[in-house]
Parts: structure tokens; C-alpha cells; sequence
């Protein structure tokens, strides 16, 4: 059981935070200006970039 944390945690270390995630909080800071929402988006990441790309 100790493995398998230890390889959980190494891989999200690893990865860490997505393209489309920090794209999509970096377009969500400069539109709205407020942090919550840019982490609300950055969940969302590409999901929010299309809708963006499809709005403006």
C-alpha cells in the first residue's frame, strides 16, 4: 500500500498543471481580473478555452 501512494504522488508531481489548464487560467485572470474565477476555469481548462475562442 506504501507503493502505491508514493507512485500516485510521484505522478501528479510529475505532471503537475496541464497546457490547457494554465492557458485557461491566464485568459481567465486577464478577462475577469479575479483569481476565483481563473481557478474555476483552470478545472474546466480546455472546455473554457473553446468557449472563449468560440465567444470572442
Amino acid at each position: 500500500m506504501t507503493e502505491r501512494r508514493v507512485v500516485v504522488r510521484h505522478e501528479a508531481i510529475r505532471n503537475g498543471i496541464g497546457f490547457g489548464s494554465a492557458l485557461a487560467i491566464a485568459i481567465s485572470f486577464t478577462t475577469h481580473k479575479s483569481v476565483l474565477w481563473a481557478i474555476v476555469h483552470g478545472v474546466f481548462s480546455w472546455f473554457y478555452v473553446a468557449y472563449y475562442v468560440l465567444t470572442r
